[in-house]
């Protein structure tokens, strides 16, 4: 009974100045909507990378170049995978290996008629869709023949390419133009949102390896490799496997770095991960010094309605209150304001992560966990109780004279 009258009082004092403690608040609620939304944003990108790695499975590997330096200094990706480092890896390992995909990646705009958009072009081959099981809505994918063809002008599109392009049309055998080029439509793929390295299969334009890189890309090296292996149990073994044959494809001396670096499954969660936590900082502290300032405001106001309360809390003293029960009082409407405010903000931050949802249509992903919520609330508890504490400890330190006679 006791602190329920505390909190009765707390409301009671709270109302008398209603405007003044609605500002206080919205501070607060700033604050919170500030932290939910970022800490949304994050969770749901983290997770949809996370997602997309792990529905690859544990038995792929990734090979990218390494990074290309002069005088020391990064300067970009070595030039270092060719079209024939797969059909090296395919000889030299059979039995270890089950398929590699080789992909150049750019991005490019895409006309059809008067609709045109910019998208993600991706030049690889059939093994590509059987690596990332990878399937076609209508028409077909790219074949074998089909990727070692230098002339083939063909293209498979991405659901979210082929919906606006198309509209509601079949876009199989009707052409597409990228970069002044014509190429014809075979296939539609399935929807499958992240595939690969970061890679919205949705909205990608898939075209054959070898035309690609002599027409569309005009070079000969790769972005990357992707390895299909037989036994993932056996990955660590692979690993060592794979980087020696390259090696040799490469022809690197003994005690010469490697102009490539590979990837598993695992180190790349990590590295995601790992990447993750950085941003959460960044995010959390600019969302955090809305808190801040959230907490100021509760401060200024409870050291107000200290100053105005002063022969109020002498009465109170004198018919025998004690001074913690002074100094619980304060830090119970210090708490109030910022829980209610807290959970305005946490409403807030739950809107504002839909409406990015529904703005930016799958563009990224936002996700309202449980510890997005329990976070957030155990933060605007922390910032309440440390924004009341010295306002309520001066309450608490009056003097009952000096109290009762203050005007």
């Amino acid at each position: 009974m006791f602190y329920l009258r505390l909190v009765i009082t707390a409301l009671r004092s709270l109302d008398t100045h209603f405007l003044r403690s609605l500002l206080a608040t919205l501070g607060v609620l700033i604050g919170v909507g500030s932290v939910v939304a970022c800490m949304s944003i994050i969770e749901g990108a983290t997770n949809k990378v996370l997602d997309s790695f792990s529905a690859l499975g544990s038995n792929v590997l990734y090979v990218t170049p390494a990074a290309a330096r002069v005088e020391g200094r990064r300067v970009g990706a070595a030039q270092s995978l060719r079209i024939k480092d797969i059909h090296y890896l395919m000889r030299e390992l059979p039995d270890d290996i089950q398929a590699v995909c080789g992909e150049a990646i750019s991005s490019d705009l895409v006309k059809h008629f008067r609709k045109s958009d910019s998208f993600t072009i991706i030049a690889t081959s059939d093994d590509y869709f059987r690596i990332n099981e990878f399937k076609a809505q209508l028409g077909k994918v790219i074949t074998k023949r089909v990727a070692e063809d230098e002339t083939a002008r063909v293209a498979v599109l991405g659901s979210k390419v082929a919906e606006k392009l198309f509209g509601g049309m079949d876009p199989v055998g009707q052409t597409i133009k990228i970069r002044g080029s014509s190429y014809r439509v075979i296939g539609v793929m399935e929807k499958r949102g992240n595939v690969g390295l970061g890679v919205n299969a949705d909205d990608t334009v898939y075209i054959p390896l070898k035309s690609g890189l002599k027409r569309y890309f005009n070079r000969k090296w790769l972005n990357w490799l992707t390895v299909q292996l037989v036994d993932p149990d056996n990955i660590e073994e692979v690993q060592n496997k794979v980087t020696a044959a390259l090696r040799r494809a490469h022809h690197i001396r003994i005690g010469q770095q490697d102009d490539f670096k590979i990837y598993t499954q695992e180190e790349i969660l990590r590295q995601v991960n790992d990447i993750s936590i950085i941003f959460k900082i960044v995010f959390y502290s600019i969302a955090g010094i809305s808190l801040v300032v959230g907490g100021i405001g509760i401060m200024n106001i409870m050291l107000v309605s200290v100053t105005e309360r002063t022969r109020d809390i002498g009465v109170r003293m004198a018919v025998g209150a004690r001074r913690g029960d002074i100094l619980v009082q304060f830090l119970v409407e210090s708490l109030i304001i910022s829980l209610v405010g807290g959970a305005l903000g946490l409403l807030l931050g739950v809107m504002f992560a839909d409406l990015l949802d529904k703005v930016f249509q799958g563009m990224f992903m936002t996700q309202i966990t449980f510890n997005v919520v329990l976070t957030a609330l155990i933060t605007i508890s922390v910032v309440g109780m440390l924004s009341g504490i010295y306002p309520a400890f001066k309450a608490s330190r009056l003097d009952p004279v000096e109290a009762l006679r203050y005007e």
